[in-house]
């Protein structure tokens, strides 16, 4: 997704960057200051954004049937949603500035800053794709319109603005924007240090900033939960069973399912990236018509298990929470049912909407620690993190923000499990690099 990137160390002949002199300079406390003014604005912006794509969902698919006389969301239902998600949001690629953002088969990025005419595209392709129902993620367009609207205002203030500024004040709106989305501003922050690829002096010049500007947006989302009336739309998880210790057989289990992983994130990346080739010249067609797709395999797995449509539609996040408070309600083939049909359906939505890979990775691979925690000798919370762990790292390729998001999240039994999770992102991240190496995947154009 377009977002905030920045230039890195100097090299060849150039003078080395004196960061102290840097950090000491009239010019970066006036920084830091502007991160703060640009930071609470754009906070405050990715929160109500984050609260209309929850009601366009639930107005789509709870009040609007009721509406038109359903007693309950008609079985059909998904089908035109989606397809209208993807004429809406192919519309955004086709004919508008920015082409709607980073496409996220690509993997998750943030390189280049979205110009101000690229916004409208970027915010379009973003609420027809989450609004409508697409598996997909606020985080990736979260990031790409707080970095744009941040570097937006420095245009309008200053428009001889210097690269490294620029740089220094897109990250700052973009760390604002992620804010507490992922459940700490922590996790935030290491994804867009990680996805940047920022390091040396150049990372403490930004990060610093950023940080600032994060834990601002915290404190925004905080105070807009309490006053506003709206509920929160941070990430959160129900309270799971303690965790101990780990133990032989569960460091077993994290190699088994760092290679299920690894292959199954794989299989729904190339998949997507292969449609890609398919959709991109003849997108005003192709991409309704994988909406309806999904639709398909919503209404598959609707009738099939009998659990709710919002199993597969959406990014997971709302989804989630529930899914590991009533795992009992699950058997194993309705999990395997909902990892097939979640799995192709993030595939499609990968390929030609607009969104981010964070949301569905997590859900994926914690529907997946849950099936094999029917399995002997595996924990339901240690499946969970594990699973999270390693779907997320072969979707993102960010190592230390997967073990990050796994365990952070589990609060008390974090400490404990990071060890299964680190062995389960290694071999996933390692095993998923072979296989790219091995079935590379297919390029943009046919």
């Amino acid at each position: 997704m377009a977002g905030s990137t920045a230039a890195g160390p100097t090299s060849g002949g150039a003078e080395p960057l004196d960061v102290t002199a840097t950090l000491r300079s009239p010019g970066y406390v006036r920084l830091l200051l502007l991160a703060v003014l640009v930071g609470a604005p754009i906070s405050a912006g990715a929160y109500y954004f984050l609260q209309l794509v929850d009601s366009l969902q639930t107005w789509i698919y709870t009040n609007l049937p009721h509406a038109f006389g359903f007693a309950d969301t008609p079985v059909w239902w998904p089908l035109p949603c989606l397809a209208v998600a993807g004429l809406l949001t192919a519309a955004c690629i086709q004919y508008l500035p920015g082409r709607g953002g980073h496409s996220p088969v690509d993997g998750f990025s943030t390189r280049g800053v979205a110009l101000p005419a690229d916004l409208p595209g970027i915010l379009g392709a973003a609420l027809a794709t989450l609004g409508l129902g697409a598996v997909l993620g606020p985080e990736a367009p979260l990031i790409a319109l707080g970095g744009g609207l941040a570097f937006s205002v420095t245009l309008l203030s200053r428009r001889d603005v210097p690269q490294q500024a620029g740089t220094v004040v897109a990250a700052a709106g973009s760390f604002a924007a992620l804010s507490t989305l992922l459940g700490s501003p922590l996790i935030g922050a290491f994804l867009l240090m990680e996805a940047t690829g920022l390091g040396g002096a150049t990372l403490g010049l930004v990060l610093v900033p950023g940080l600032l500007a994060s834990g601002i947006g915290s404190l925004i989302f905080i105070g807009l939960d309490a006053v506003s009336g709206l509920g929160r739309v941070s990430l959160t998880l129900p309270g799971l069973p303690p965790f101990d210790r780990p133990t032989v057989a569960e460091f077993g289990w994290a190699l088994a399912i760092g290679v299920a992983a690894a292959i199954f994130g794989s299989a729904i990346r190339w998949f997507g990236a292969w449609l890609r080739i398919y959709s991109d010249p003849r997108r005003m067609l192709v991409t309704p018509a994988l909406g309806l797709g999904i639709g398909v395999l919503v209404i598959i797995y609707t009738q099939a298990t009998g659990h709710a449509f919002s199993d597969v539609l959406f990014s997971g996040q709302n989804q989630l929470g529930p899914l590991l408070q009533h795992n009992a309600a699950y058997s194993a083939p309705a999990l395997i049912a909902l990892l097939a049909c979640k799995g192709a359906a993030y595939s499609l939505s990968l390929s030609s909407f607009r969104g981010g890979p964070v949301f569905p990775s997590m859900f994926l691979g914690a529907a997946g620690g849950v099936a094999m925690s029917h399995l002997p000798g595996l924990p339901l919370v240690a499946g969970v993190a594990m699973g999270i762990g390693a779907m997320c790292v072969v979707m993102l390729r960010l190592p230390l923000t997967s073990v990050l998001l796994a365990t952070l999240l589990l609060f008390s039994s974090g400490a404990a499990l990071m060890p299964l999770v680190i062995v389960a992102v290694v071999v996933a991240y390692v095993i998923s690099a072979l296989l790219d190496g091995r079935f590379r995947r297919p390029a943009k154009t046919p």
